[in-house]
């Protein structure tokens, strides 16, 4: 057998090998995904909906159908950091980045966000959330085969600069944006409330490769949604299936800055 075929099936045998967690690329932690968890906070929120938020994405983090998805991937485990955001530079994170590998490591970041609940934050600015967390992928120490923002929110962009300007800066990086458009009624929300907000995130937030929108019409909703949202965002062996009319969509002529003119009309009413 000549070298040259040895040296070939070698080769061709590393090939097909499956990455595992143990597995390094320049220094950095080989992950099926990275993943931002990005959760509105702004001042519309009540502490009901704030509280109900936590709790869901804790409920939905330990499932037994979330666990099995983010472990389905040839690498057998994502990296996830969870971010709360408002106004322009009102984002913080919750969970730092953080390795899941099963159920106990999902507890963990369970706990974490039900330990100690949030107050809101002013203003709505997707578009600063959106910068923020595209820069939290940049020397994290992971190398994720895919690269998701998993924003939700209760209203559109109303702050900072355009929103599609911050999702096309996300997207030219490789990132895929996913929405979850809380379309809820309760609060300070009502006064910002668009009754279309799961079409203005599919038109205007959401963008790249398989992008979806899950909206939530109620809070009884909240929970069962973002465990559908993360099995979908997290699944490898089965394809996504996600209505057509929640698919991204970029140039079907919606007026992308109706948030500001809603703030605007509103703030020029008061004054």
């Amino acid at each position: 057998m000549s070298k040259l075929f040895c040296l070939i099936t070698v080769l061709f045998a590393l090939v097909l090998v499956p990455l595992t967690h143990a597995d390094e690329i320049n220094g950095e932690e080989v992950v099926d995904i990275e993943l931002i968890l990005a959760v509105d906070v702004s001042r519309s929120m009540t502490a009901r909906e704030l509280e109900i938020q936590r709790r869901g994405y804790a409920a939905a983090l330990t499932s037994d159908e979330v666990v099995r998805a983010l472990t389905s991937g040839p690498n057998r485990q994502i990296a996830l950091t969870y971010v709360e955001w408002a106004g322009i530079k009102l984002q913080r994170t919750i969970v730092d980045w953080t390795v899941i590998r099963g159920i106990e490591d999902a507890e963990k970041v369970a706990r974490t966000l039900t330990i100690e609940l949030s107050n809101n934050l002013r203003r709505t600015s997707i578009s600063a959330a959106l910068d923020h967390t595209a820069e939290l992928f940049e020397d994290n120490g992971f190398r994720g085969l895919r690269k998701v923002i998993d924003i939700s929110g209760d209203g559109p962009n109303n702050m900072g600069r355009p929103v599609t300007d911050a999702r096309d800066a996300a997207l030219a990086r490789g990132i895929v944006i996913n929405g979850l458009p809380l379309m809820t009624r309760e609060g300070l929300g009502t006064m910002w409330n668009l009754d279309d907000l799961d079409l203005y995130y599919a038109n205007c937030v959401i963008g790249g490769p398989g992008a979806f929108v899950i909206p939530v019409n109620s809070w009884d909703e909240f929970a069962p949604a973002i465990q559908r949202k993360l099995v979908l965002e997290l699944v490898w062996d089965r394809p996504r299936i996600v209505p057509a009319r929640f698919r991204g969509a970029t140039s079907n002529g919606y007026d992308c800055l109706i948030g500001e003119k809603i703030w605007d009309r509103i703030m020029g009413d008061w004054n």
